[in-house]
């Protein structure tokens, strides 16, 4: 088993984990409504996917 030579200060460690940080999901435009959804996903205001309704609306 490895054993480390000498203790990684914090400055050292966190520096190194610096680009692990969590990237918010990109959001794009229903082509049928113009709200914001997920790509590859059901739009969850008018329930289009792909040019086509895939789920039935609440709002009439």
């Amino acid at each position: 088993m490895a054993v480390p030579r000498n203790r990684l200060s914090n400055a050292r460690k966190n520096s190194r984990r610096a680009h692990h940080a969590k990237k918010p999901k990109n959001a794009m435009t229903c082509p049928n409504c113009k709200g914001k959804k997920l790509s590859h996903t059901v739009c969850p205001h008018c329930g289009h996917y792909a040019g086509r309704s895939i789920a039935a609306s609440d709002k009439k």
